[in-house]
């Protein structure tokens, strides 16, 4: 036998990794854990305790407190206390706790790795090489962010109280991508790990105590969901970060909405993995065994949509299946395993049952013959080929070792393939052309996009989703912003209610000799002046009762033209920004030579000086806008591997806009300028108190080179219009700036379809105060950050 044959035919030999010392931690404390909680263990207050077992031989690893509504509200209690001490720290004296928790990861890194592996099931290769490192990382750079904070954040504060709900699929790296901001941005928390897997949380815990983190500052509550429920809808609790499924999150969303607490929502994903015809398939199919097999396909970025291209389809399956041939399924203490165990029984009946249902919906299904133990919870890596887009397996999240493939033929059908699900959370491009590789990556509709690698992943890079995988982003400087407000938004007084002038009593006018009506406004819908579908109308009156004119009664149809008409208008979003900066700038001129004659007629509503003002103050506004439009971009990051990174600031899309009541023309600017500034395209309803503005408005625009569809204007009853708005499935974000049941009525009605949500709470912003009512809070919230990694050398 040649030493080539030998080579092919060498088996690998088992290589265990010794578990004595995380069993030995576990005996030490008798298999039994309480919770966290100011520092100090406490059994739970219902005496309630649940078991978790190894998933690769089902053995019981320990008992651990199943928590309740006391055990959370007692956390939520020293989480509150800890809070100022905490954050009257100094930045320098927060990044030396971080520092120290990152130190103390890497002298536990062993132990905790093994400790993940066995509760979790995953080989310990990735437990090793890839989440521990990760986690040690991820304290390290928010170190930095701790000490640099008030130089790089001036005017922003701690959301305050944390709550945390991480999954059993990464968990004690889903804790670091959510603890190490939190505290870096002077938060205190509150976390509930995943039931099937609480151990390294509870690790977590002890490491706390080494470093001597102030009591309260962390605190761990385990339990099932309903334990997560109680912290989600706990009334002291200022924001909740969940990591899990897009059914769980939207739960979470509706059971927040009538609250002031901020969200993000790092929820499922479909990802599609890309292989055009002049990859290296290689080095592609390497890649995917990473993107699908990595973690038992328990990943929410996971590759699990195969879309190759026509011409290397059948070389390309071959090329798979010869490589599933060679991995190995087992014990995950095997240092030489590819494939570990499923995490529960419930997740590997799921997977089974999902995988049936291709089959039946005409999917081919091939598994290797390979060994798969007998004892454990174990699922052979799977392809399914033949696989029709809308068939359950192309659309539903699988979460598990199966990889569905589909052909293309042109990138064009690539990206509609690979748009065609409500997903966005990752994306994976091979194809030895940067200019294929770059052009698909912008119009995939993923958070991040990986050109030809997967799974990488680093602090300094955002990683979250787009549409139903969520909104908000964790690592990097915008997962800072998740945990920090403006100082002064906090602080707001509530919106005071002030009678609208079409609900006012008809008066005498003042001058008998003057025409009642001075106008009646159409709706504005792609770029054309339309009369409403009830065809009806409101009356608009001025401050003494005058008749001022009428403005049209929308409905839900008209909602849904001017949708219609702003999706047509979505190339705005893919013109340059110097050409959205010009036409910005061509609406202030418009405006400002026009500025007495809109003045005078405002100011009958809302008074001479506030007309005057909210003219000036607008002119300015939308100067600041166009100001930003070119210089409000993106970064590049450079992680800990061989790849530059591409944070690029995208459009959210069409967003649904409800302007406020008090400030008709400065209001309807504030909002609107920023969200066209960066690419969006808006359908508007205006104040109640003076629609009539809306004339003003898009004569304005219809003289400012503004494309057709990019601004909509719709007139009516505000509470009305936002439910059409807030229920429509086709916008991507509802902006909700009028009272305290106005956001909540945005953030419950918009669960459909988990579309991003930005209100001022029913707090009063002062529009005429740059600080409040201009800058980077509305531009961030305009913008959603792609992260694409592109490799480079050899």
């Amino acid at each position: 036998m040649s030493i080539v044959e030998k080579f092919m035919t060498m088996e690998y030999g088992p290589a265990p990794e010794d578990p004595r010392e995380a069993l030995a931690w576990l005996d030490r404390h008798q298999r039994r854990f309480g919770h966290f909680i100011d520092g100090e263990w406490h059994a739970p207050a219902a005496g309630t305790y649940f078991e978790t077992a190894d998933p690769s031989t089902g053995e019981k690893l320990a008992t651990v407190a199943q928590g309740s509504a006391k055990d959370v509200d007692r956390a939520v209690k020293a989480a509150r206390s800890a809070l100022p001490a905490w954050q009257a720290l100094t930045p320098h004296a927060r990044a030396r706790y971080l520092y120290a928790l990152a130190r103390q990861v890497q002298k536990h890194s062993r132990w905790l790795a093994v400790l993940e592996t066995l509760d979790n099931g995953k080989p310990i290769r990735e437990s090793r090489d890839i989440d521990v490192p990760l986690v040690a990382r991820h304290f390290y750079h928010h170190a930095g962010w701790a000490q640099l904070l008030e130089q790089e954040f001036p005017g922003y504060t701690a959301c305050g109280v944390v709550g945390q709900i991480i999954p059993w699929n990464f968990p004690l790296l889903m804790l670091a991508w959510k603890i190490a901001p939190a505290l870096a941005t002077g938060n205190t928390v509150v976390l509930k790990p995943a039931e099937f897997t609480p151990l390294t949380a509870l690790a977590f815990a002890h490491i706390c105590q080494e470093v001597q983190l102030p009591a309260g500052v962390v605190n761990i509550v385990t339990g099932d969901g309903s334990t997560g429920e109680a912290l989600v809808k706990h009334p002291d609790v200022d924001k909740i970060a969940f990591t899990g499924s897009t059914e769980v999150g939207r739960a979470i969303r509706k059971a927040t909405a009538q609250s002031h607490k901020k969200l993000s929502l790092e929820l499922g994903g479909k990802s599609p993995f890309i292989i055009f015809e002049d990859a290296d398939l290689d080095s592609a199919v390497e890649g995917l065994v990473d993107g699908i097999w990595f973690n038992q396909g328990q990943v929410c970025c996971a590759g699990s949509r195969l879309l190759m291209q026509e011409s290397i389809a059948e070389k390309l399956i071959g090329k798979i299946q010869d490589r599933m041939n060679t991995l190995r399924i087992g014990s995950p203490l095997d240092k030489a395993i590819d494939i570990g165990a499923i995490v529960a029984r419930v997740q590997l009946e799921r997977i089974q049952r999902l995988v049936d249902q291709g089959v039946a919906e005409g999917a081919t299904c091939w598994q290797p013959s390979i060994p798969v133990p007998s004892r454990g919870l174990y699922f052979p890596p799977t392809l399914l080929s033949n696989v029709h887009p809308s068939s359950v397996v192309a659309q539903q999240e699988i979460f598990g070792p199966v990889l569905t493939a589909m052909t293309f033929r042109t990138p064009r059908e690539a990206v509609e393939l690979a748009n065609n699900t409500v997903y966005g959370l990752a994306a994976c491009v091979w194809s030895e052309s940067i200019n294929v590789s770059l052009h698909v990556a912008a119009e995939l509709k993923a958070g991040v996009v990986w050109v030809n690698c997967t799974n990488l992943f680093d602090a300094a890079c955002g990683f979250g989703g787009y549409r139903e995988s969520g909104f908000g982003r964790e690592g990097g400087r915008e997962g800072l912003l998740e945990y920090l407000e403006p100082a002064w938004f906090k602080q707001a007084p509530p919106v005071q209610a002030t009678p609208l002038a079409i609900d006012q009593p008809a008066e005498p006018p003042a001058d008998l000799s003057a025409p009642p009506i001075d106008r009646t406004v159409k709706l504005y819908i792609g770029g054309k002046q339309a009369r409403p579908d009830s065809g009806y109308s409101m009356l608009v009156r001025a401050a003494d009762g005058r008749l001022l004119g009428e403005a049209p009664l929308g409905n839900r149809k008209d909602i849904r033209n001017a949708v219609e008409a702003a999706r047509k208008a979505e190339s705005w979003g893919r013109a340059t920004a110097h050409t959205r900066a010009q036409v910005l700038f061509y609406i202030a001129e418009n405006l400002s030579q026009r500025r007495e004659e809109i003045a005078g007629r405002l100011s009958a509503v809302v008074g001479k000086q506030q007309a005057e003002a909210e003219v000036r103050h607008g002119i300015e506004r939308i100067f600041s806008y166009a100001a930003w439009a070119d210089k409000f971009d993106g970064a590049i990051h450079n992680p800990p591997f061989r790849n530059v990174t591409l944070a690029m600031k995208e459009p959210i899309g069409t967003v649904g806009v409800i302007c406020p009541a008090d400030a008709p023309l400065l209001g309807f600017l504030s909002l609107v300028m920023p969200a066209i500034s960066a690419g969006n395209t808006v359908v508007a309803i205006p104040s109640e108190k003076y629609p009539l503005i809306t004339g003003d408005l898009y004569q304005v625009f219809e003289t400012s080179d503004l494309p057709d569809g990019v601004v909509n204007i719709v007139t009516g009853r505000s509470a009305d219009l936002l439910k059409t708005l807030a229920e429509h499935d086709d916008l991507d974000a509802i902006w909700c700036f009028t009272d305290e049941a106005g956001a909540t009525a945005a953030k419950t009605l918009s669960v459909g379809n988990l579309k991003q949500v930005f209100t001022n709470e029913g707090r009063a912003i002062d529009w005429f105060d740059v600080k409040q009512g201009e800058g980077r809070w509305f531009l961030d919230h305009a913008v959603q950050v792609k992260n694409i990694w592109v490799p480079y050398g050899e």
